[in-house]
């Protein structure tokens, strides 16, 4: 199949569609597990956004995750402000299918987190994950706070030592500051709690990811 390069380049501001100011809608709770999707979360709580292909499976492997309170699926990295589903496909948005995690690092650490995204997909794929292609599709974390980040660089770099053992190229993994996350359309929240049988795309590289001594 022929891809068009706008699939596989980011617009830039000027050539991205203007959006709305009008947040799409979504239900208070979580489908799966009942809790809010939106803040105020309860005291104690962190947050971290990944992205990591099709958003329907992703965020299964995550609220499946003991300690994660809530999850929702949106769009982040992008110019185009509350943007839909079928803006997001365009490639004229330049945002990324996303995850919002958010859980508690008494019961879970970041860590363990990283572990499940980095062995979820496969970060070296650049604008895709698998047959899914497209700038929407590409590998990111979103972080909140500098200690995040520091965890967060120094998984990348345990991660693609064990992917260069294994003959893999390099993670192609977007790491930066958390811009504004935007919560997709109600439809695409907890998908395949709401349609068991539906659509997932990931796969990992059979690579395991290490984990600090202390985090295991």
């Amino acid at each position: 199949m022929w891809f068009s390069p706008r699939k596989i380049e980011i617009p830039s501001a000027d050539e991205a569609l203007p959006g709305r100011d009008t947040a799409l809608r979504v239900s208070e709770k979580h489908f799966a597990n009942g809790n809010p999707l939106k803040p105020p979360f309860p005291e104690g709580m962190e947050q971290i956004v990944f992205a990591l292909g099709c958003f329907w499976g992703a965020e299964r492997i995550f609220w499946q995750t003991p300690g994660v309170y809530t999850t929702a699926v949106g769009y982040i990295a992008g110019h185009t402000k509350n943007p839909t589903y079928d803006e997001v496909c365009s490639g004229r948005t330049g945002h990324t299918e996303a995850v919002l995690v958010v859980f508690d690092p008494s019961v879970v650490s970041l860590d363990a987190l990283l572990k499940v995204f980095w062995e979820g997909h496969d970060p070296t794929q650049g604008m895709r994950q698998g047959n899914d292609v497209g700038t929407q599709y590409r590998s990111g974390i979103y972080t909140y706070s500098d200690a995040q980040r520091a965890t967060v660089i120094a998984s990348h770099e345990q991660f693609g030592g064990a992917l260069a053992a294994a003959g893999l190229t390099g993670i192609t993994s977007q790491v930066i500051e958390a811009p504004e996350f935007y919560y997709a359309e109600d439809y695409h929240q907890q998908y395949l709690a709401k349609n068991p049988g539906g659509y997932c795309g990931l796969g990992g590289t059979g690579v395991t990811c290490p984990m600090p001594a202390a985090a295991e």
